[in-house]
């Protein structure tokens, strides 16, 4: 077992939800139904007759409501994982304390079903009085009935066993290596809901819509040692939300950079091709000592090519500013074709990034070098301006 493997394991528990539902259906036979005179059905490898519902399925509805609230809390922090939910270990007694609460719930709404499921057949049965012989032939008892309704949570940690042949141990390593492309794909399903259902056509919205995008942060953030690339995209998150005015409606500018982060969480390529862009841009941490080195070096050696990533000194022009190169290949597409709205979100962060890289070399140099020394990486420096619900929050 690989040490990456080891430590995402080391980080994660698995949330196993076991909900049942009673589905109120039994399977529809030839003698349910009344054909004309002349006809027949056709034979059963061609088509089958389908069920039919033996009461009212909003009946029901409450269950299957209490399994979906169940997931929607192990997917705020956690992800997709061997039938279940990988979450992180931190995190595991809140998640085990609120599907404690959603067991409450259901165990009530059962007995509540459970009481009053007689009460329902007859109704169904006065409903559709011309059917009420097959309905009623093929109702369960409410002992049945009881024993199909169960909900119920498993907490577990995954491991491997000492001894596992090799190729168990690649499968396994297989799913391991899937995590992050399933995070960053279930950041994107919320993202295009955040962006369709609060941000598209709004010239403003309220403090609502920041919701899903802290929970897509706090979501990202605590599973962060899936991707390295995760780290970056989670700061650029925050520094939009730092930004944004603690009161009042969100429109102009801030809105706009709101849309644009959305649409970039929404392409998951887009997503980890940033974060990667991002952290092949970062600058190392100059100190005064090392500047002034690096210029007494500069003026000793020869100018020679600089090769990828290493730190050289760039003469700028202190009124005209160009960092346009400096992010070239972080937004490249394989393909040229690329949708209106995406260019648009790119440009949006890219006018932000300038901005940002062009204030972060101010305070990197000493006031006396300004305005003739920069240090830049040669592939680039981008800074990104980008910043979780359910449904119930978005308008």
């Amino acid at each position: 077992m690989s040490h990456e493997t080891k430590v995402i394991l080391d980080r994660v528990v698995l949330v196993k939800v076991d909900a049942n539902i009673y589905g109120a259906r039994k399977k529809l036979k030839k003698e349910d139904l009344v054909l004309a005179d002349g006809s027949k059905l056709p034979p059963e490898d061609l088509a089958s007759l389908g069920s039919k519902r033996l009461l009212d399925p909003d009946k029901l509805t409450v269950f299957n409501r209490l399994k979906k609230e169940a997931e929607r809390i192990c997917l705020r922090v956690g992800t997709r994982f061997l039938g279940g939910f990988a979450v992180p270990v931190e995190s595991a007694a809140n998640i085990t304390a609120e599907l404690e609460r959603i067991g409450l719930d259901f165990a009530a709404a059962k007995t509540e079903f459970i009481a009053g499921y007689d009460a329902a057949v007859t109704d169904w049965v006065v409903r559709h009085p011309e059917f009420a012989g097959i309905i009623e032939q093929a109702v369960d008892s409410v002992e049945f009935v009881s024993t199909r309704l169960s909900f119920d949570f498993l907490v577990v940690s995954v491991g491997l066993p000492e001894s596992l042949p090799p190729a168990d141990v690649a499968r396994l390593e297989s799913k391991i290596g899937s995590l992050s492309e399933q995070m960053f794909y279930e950041i994107s399903v919320e993202a295009n809901q955040l962006i369709e259902q609060s941000l598209l056509g709004k010239e403003q919205v309220t403090r609502n819509a920041l919701r899903p995008i802290r929970r897509m942060r706090d979501k990202l953030d605590g599973l962060g040692f899936l991707d390295h690339r995760v780290a970056p995209v989670v700061s650029t998150i925050d520094d939009l939300l730092t930004r944004i005015p603690n009161k009042g409606a969100i429109e102009g500018c801030i809105l706009q950079e709101i849309l644009a982060t959305a649409m970039l969480l929404s392409d998951p390529d887009k997503t980890r091709r940033h974060g990667e862009g991002l952290l092949a841009g970062q600058l190392p941490v100059v100190e005064e000592a090392e500047v002034d080195e690096i210029i007494d070096h500069a003026d000793s050696e020869p100018t020679t090519v600089p090769t990828a990533l290493t730190p050289v000194i760039v003469e700028t022009v202190p009124d005209s500013p160009d960092f346009t190169d400096l992010f070239d290949g972080i937004f490249d597409d394989e393909l040229e074709a690329e949708s209106a709205s995406d260019d648009w979100a790119i440009e949006v962060l890219l006018d932000k990034s300038q901005t940002d890289t062009a204030t972060d070399a101010d305070e990197a140099i000493q006031p006396d070098v300004q305005s003739d020394l920069v240090l830049v990486n040669a592939d680039g420096d981008d800074e990104e301006a980008a910043e979780h619900s359910d449904q119930d929050y978005w308008f």
